[in-house]
């Protein structure tokens, strides 16, 4: 499903490696060069980059049991750290072209759930705790296995609703669609633009750049993703010159016509000694004495069943995107792949920077071609640069990046083909996992939906045995998931 050809037109030969780099990497083997891993780093790390600003801003909003906050300085120096390794780590290991950061949710449900009720030291210690769980469940084959059981066509549905998930937080994240002011007296809770109408500057960048992106797509550019990023900013920074836009928010008070996360203009200084004075600020039992047992142990379970599952889906949804999946729909190395994934998690903790996980914005550097593990340590080499590059980091806005996660979207939308929408066992459980993605927000309320209903409607229709015996206990698990508010209630 690439867009782009092989630079010089005639496919590797797969039985002929280069040189030990190729042979390690597999690059001949799964058709790729090296100028496209390249490309396909580049663009998986101006993809991501935003993490590097926008982690910080969520963990140093936070105030702990202690009334403590964190430098945010600080956090992004360590956020670009952990994530620069481990994407390494990840291309070495899993050899998969799939980069790691500080997730998303997750980031926001440390910060403002679980660090309010213990110091933050004791909040990263549970974040340790779960990845360390997920990596024994890697070592143990249990991880493996449960990805296996899930039906095939149920993997690909969860491919198509990382899809709809990334083009949502695209036109989000660009200010395309943004909640209705009275959205709750409003039988419309989200709109176009602002007041229905394309009225800023900003939004005027992140359409140009898109249907420049599109164009590009459509002729088969090579690079067109990358390109289309470039673009966009390019734009962006001539706009700000010229309007003196401005941020969307401005002394605390919103501007829905400014730049989301960053303004995009070119910084005084480009280099800056990085601060890592937050490695190591981790307790892995204080939470325990300070919150009681079930505090504790309720927000573990919410993290492991959050980076189990969303990791599951994003390794599935990469594969499919670069043709990478064999005939049950499991990309290679997987066991390698998800063993790394559960040291990110541990290591995002050890360095207080939240549990990092595999992102879905990886898939743009597949786009571009990427197949291996070189892209990741382009990628990871980006973000270890960032460090100490970090005023360059907040020069793309979010309406400049977010042109590359629609495009990417459509891409891998077009596997809904492969879902045969006649049988209704598979392909309720389908939908359901597609359309809770992305109007949930969240990866696991997609999957969890998805597997409960394949289950319930198998059981419906007295086809029991068909039902792989790890479903079934995924399932419960998902339901104490999605009931964990009521049985917190219960019992404290």
């Amino acid at each position: 499903m690439a867009i782009a050809p092989p630079d010089n037109g005639i496919p590797s030969d797969p039985t002929h490696p280069r040189n030990g780099f190729d042979r390690f990497f597999e690059i001949s083997a799964r058709g790729s060069t090296m100028s496209r891993e390249v490309r396909g780093g580049l663009a998986t790390f101006f993809t991501m980059a935003y993490i590097v600003v926008l982690n910080p801003l969520i963990l140093g909003g936070a105030v702990d049991g202690d009334d403590q906050k964190l430098s945010i300085p600080a956090l992004a120096a360590a956020t670009a750290l952990v994530a620069g390794l481990m994407t390494i780590l990840m291309g070495v290991v899993g050899r998969f072209p799939m980069a790691l950061a500080a997730g998303l949710g997750v980031n926001a449900l440390v910060a403002f759930e679980i660090a309010p009720q213990m110091t933050w030291a004791d909040a990263m210690g549970l974040v340790v705790i779960e990845g360390v769980l997920i990596a024994i469940l890697v070592l143990t084959g249990l991880r493996t296995a449960v990805f296996r059981s899930v039906p095939t066509q149920l993997k690909t549905a969860i491919g198509v609703g990382i899809g709809l998930f990334l083009t949502i937080i695209g036109l989000v994240d660009a200010g395309f669609v943004r909640r209705v002011p009275d959205a709750a007296n409003s039988t419309v809770p989200v709109g176009l633009g602002i007041n229905g109408k394309i009225v800023s500057w900003p939004m005027l960048v992140f359409v140009v750049g898109l249907l420049v992106t599109l164009v590009l797509v459509v002729r088969r550019v090579r690079g067109a993703i990358l390109i289309g990023i470039l673009a966009s900013t390019v734009l962006a920074i001539i706009v700000e010159a010229v309007a003196k836009v401005g941020p969307s928010f401005v002394d605390g008070k919103p501007n829905p016509h400014g730049w989301s996360l960053n303004v995009p203009k070119l910084p005084e200084r480009i280099v800056d000694i990085p601060d890592l004075s937050l490695l190591g600020n981790f307790n892995v039992l204080g939470s325990w004495s300070r919150a009681g047992w079930l505090i504790p142990l309720m927000f573990v379970f919410t993290l492991l069943i959050t980076d189990f599952f969303d990791t599951m889906g994003t390794m599935v949804a990469i594969g499919q995107e670069g043709d990478m999946l064999d005939e049950q729909g499991t990309p290679p190395r997987a066991k390698e792949i998800l063993l790394v994934d559960s040291i990110a998690a541990a290591a995002g903790g050890a360095a207080s920077v939240s549990s990092n996980t595999s992102y879905i914005e990886s898939a743009s550097g597949v786009a571009e071609g990427a197949r291996t593990g070189v892209a990741n340590l382009v990628a990871g080499g980006l973000f270890l640069l960032a460090m100490f590059l970090s005023p360059l980091s907040t020069v793309i806005p979010f309406e400049a990046a977010s042109t590359a996660l629609v495009v990417v979207g459509f891409l891998m939308m077009t596997a809904v083909r492969t879902i045969d929408w006649t049988d209704y066992e598979i392909a309720i459980p389908a939908f359901l996992t597609i359309t809770l993605m992305p109007f949930t927000y969240s990866i696991s309320n997609g999957i969890g939906a998805g597997i409960i209903s394949y289950v319930l409607l198998k059981l419906a229709k007295g086809k029991a045995r068909e039902i792989h015996p790890l479903l079934y206990a995924v399932a419960v698990l998902f339901v104490l998931y999605f009931l964990r508010g009521p049985i917190e209630s219960a019992v404290l």
